[in-house]
């Protein structure tokens, strides 16, 4: 596959841009990869596609307002925004072609191997196509609206990332007459993918959605024939654009701007491949694009669509082996939450380890009467959220329910709105954090009324409180009353909902706050040891670094000795492993079944006395400077122990982990020589969390049975 490479003469940094599309070439290679089952690679396939809608939504956008505007500034690498704005469009192009490659020659060959086909119209048998007619007839053509281009129809509105033909028509009357255009927007509430239901159809066989409307066309425009129709699709400015400082009603705002981001300013033009030339020149006439930023698709515009297949086969051997999350057995009774948590801190590693627990905590305390406060922050959440359902009835119950709601959540934007309503209805309080600063923490405080006295009880978390995707993503949830960390959110949330200068904390990191400064002093202490003589070492595990003063202050720990592991998922500036800078720096990225979404901070500061933080904050400039984070100490041994050991896990995979070499490409990590045997981090975490399910049960059938009651 394409591999992204950076010029590094007098460079110090990676450019962000192009290490993301190195990021997201990597997530090619999973789609690519024989070593993970076909339908999953088939999901692989579909992120690259989500990521790369998103890249063009936000980074692309603002690049090209800043090349618009005339901007010469350049980031932390040197690159001018003219400069990297082309070089994205080649690399980005090169992407373009090849994920549609991948699907056209890789993945649709091996599902056809499965008995899994994709089919265009002419290829459908006699009775798949009367069957398909009368589909098209009774289930799609009653939706299409066709819209004439002329002068007294105006080129119509076209959504971000709508499905749509452009259609070139003749009137069958007047041959000598100009051609016509038309434009048929395909409402995104029919299925993209449509599974064939003929009577003999054996294999399961599907076609695209645009190849049925764009074979069927002709009977949207009576008297006319189309001399050809091309599906397109335009992605366009998907910035929010409030001013905090200026706005009223900051819920009535977003919802305003959301509206608007339908109509925001074109960036990308996405079309089948053999569109004419004079119907290419009409469409971007249009939307104002040049040609420089027109994707040309052989095949499927939108391969993101291919999302919904796996849910529609069924065949489980092409999937991911299903598991069961482990649950540990002190949260077993789940009315004695708190009484199990005044015992011990409990820390757990999702989704090896289930979410439940966090879920079962919240709906104990709606129901609980001495439960008298809940408090938590919202950034991400799923449909139908047990979380919130649980907040709302606390709020019923006649607890005081605080919810800090993210609004600005990007692309989660339009969903909190709506629980927001939805929570304000039932009598949840519900505030919006800081003007200018995004609340990103991942943070809960409960306060229960225990023989008369109060007493607060927490979650800390590196993930979203979303139950779906604690089944994918890898997390870590920290449950504690301890009242330093209780205490500490008290005056974090007392922060983020009423006025107050700049808090104070003893335990918690927190952004904008302490957070920045506090990781180069950490960063700085392995220096000094290396000084007295003392082992340093580092260890990071993030989902980017971007920030140039901790890009720095790692490359000056490096130079003294210190010895940095750096995991990074996906952007990272930094650049490793050049003889004076980076030598004692190695970059890792780990890909595989479960999205690695933990961030870890550890810092060995000359034994004893580690340091181990987890938390919310990813290492760029916006999590430091312009959101609200909160970072955790571990502190017990044997937890840290256990943080440790799931890193080294992770240093050591050679199944999923790519290093990032000084030129800026990756490379596989192989298993060593003496041994071929591959290692994956992540399978072995799975097998861990079996081994406790075994160990759980037999410990159950081994325990005496209970004496009858008389």
């Amino acid at each position: 596959m394409t591999k992204t490479k950076q010029n590094l003469p007098g460079v110090q940094y990676f450019n962000r841009e192009l290490s993301w599309l190195a990021f997201n070439n990597r997530v090619l290679d999973q789609a690519l990869s024989t070593r993970y089952p076909l339908l999953e690679r088939i999901r692989f396939l579909s992120f690259v596609c989500s990521n790369l809608d998103q890249f063009y939504e936000i980074r692309v956008a603002g690049l090209l307002q800043k090349v618009d505007g005339g901007s010469t500034k350049s980031g932390i690498d040197g690159m001018l925004p003219a400069e990297l704005l082309d070089e994205i469009r080649i690399q980005a192009g090169r992407m373009a072609e090849d994920k549609q490659a991948c699907w056209n020659n890789v993945l649709q060959p091996a599902l056809h191997k499965n008995n899994i086909s994709f089919k265009k119209v002419e290829e459908l048998s006699k009775e798949q196509f009367n069957w398909l007619k009368t589909y098209f007839k009774k289930e799609v053509f009653p939706v299409l609206t066709p819209l004439a281009i002329d002068p007294t129809h105006p080129f119509p509105l076209i959504l971000n990332k709508s499905l749509n033909l452009i259609v070139a028509l003749k009137n069958q009357r007047k041959k000598k007459a100009d051609t016509l255009m038309a434009v048929v927007p395909v409402p995104r509430v029919l299925p993209r993918l449509l599974e064939i239901k003929a009577k003999g159809t054996t294999n399961k066989t599907f076609l695209f959605l645009s190849d049925v409307v764009r074979h069927f066309v002709d009977d949207l425009f009576p008297g006319h024939v189309a001399t050809g129709a091309w599906a397109f699709r335009i992605t366009r400015n998907s910035h929010l654009y409030v001013d905090e400082e200026e706005v009223e009603n900051l819920l009535q705002s977003i919802e305003e701007e959301l509206h608007n981001l339908r109509k925001g300013a074109a960036v990308r033009l996405e079309i089948d491949k053999g569109v004419k030339e004079e119907v290419l020149n009409y469409l971007l006439g249009a939307i104002h694009l040049s040609k420089k930023d027109v994707i040309p698709v052989d095949g499927p515009i939108n391969l993101y669509r291919l999302m919904s297949l796996p849910g529609l086969i069924d065949q489980p051997e092409l999937k991911f082996p299903s598991f069961e999350a482990y649950s540990p057995f002190e949260f077993e009774d789940k009315e004695k939450i708190f009484d199990t948590l005044k015992k011990k801190d409990i820390l757990l590693h999702h989704p090896y380890d289930s979410f439940g627990p966090v879920v079962d905590l919240l709906r104990q305390a709606a129901i609980d009467p001495n439960v008298f406060a809940i408090k938590l922050t919202i950034y991400r959440t799923n449909g139908n959220s047990p979380i919130v359902r649980a907040l709302m009835d606390a709020a019923k119950n006649g607890k005081q329910v605080t919810a800090l709601v993210e609004l600005k959540a990007r692309f989660d934007e339009e969903a909190n709105v709506q629980w927001a309503y939805k929570m304000e209805e039932v009598g949840v309080h519900v505030v919006y954090g800081l003007p200018g600063l995004k609340t990103h923490s991942k943070c809960c405080l409960i306060v229960r009324k225990e023989d008369s006295k109060l007493t607060s009880y927490a979650h800390l978390g590196t993930g979203n409180y979303n139950p779906s995707t604690a089944r994918t993503y890898t997390d870590y949830s920290l449950f504690t009353c301890h009242p330093s960390y209780t205490s500490d959110l008290t005056n974090l949330f007392n922060t983020l909902t009423g006025y107050s200068r700049t808090p104070r904390f003893k335990k918690l990191l927190v952004a904008p706050f302490t957070l920045h400064d506090r990781m180069i002093k950490l960063i700085s202490n392995e220096i000094d040891a290396v000084r007295d003589g003392k082992p340093g070492k580092i260890i990071i595990k993030v989902n980017s670094l971007i920030d140039q003063p901790v890009i720095d202050a790692l490359y000056l720990a490096s130079q003294e000795g210190v010895k940095v592991e750096l995991i990074i998922r996906g952007i990272c500036g930094l650049i490793p492993g050049v003889r004076g800078m980076s030598e004692n720096i190695k970059v890792r990225s780990l890909l595989g079944q479960f999205l690695e979404h933990s961030r870890v901070f550890y810092f060995q500061n000359g034994k004893p006395g580690c340091k181990l933080y987890l938390g919310s904050a990813d290492w760029m400039p916006r999590n430091f400077l312009r959101r609200v984070e909160a970072v955790f100490p571990i502190e017990d041994p044997e937890k840290i122990a256990s943080v440790l050991n799931d890193l080294e896990k992770i240093l050591s995979d050679n199944e999923g982990a790519s290093l990032l070499k000084k030129d800026g490409t990756y490379s596989r990590i192989k298993p060593p020589a003496k041994s071929k045997a591959s290692f994956s981090s992540q399978q072995a975490l799975l097998e861990k969390s079996a081994n406790h399910h075994t160990v759980k049960k037999e410990s159950k059938s081994t325990t005496p049975p209970r004496k009858p009651k008389n």
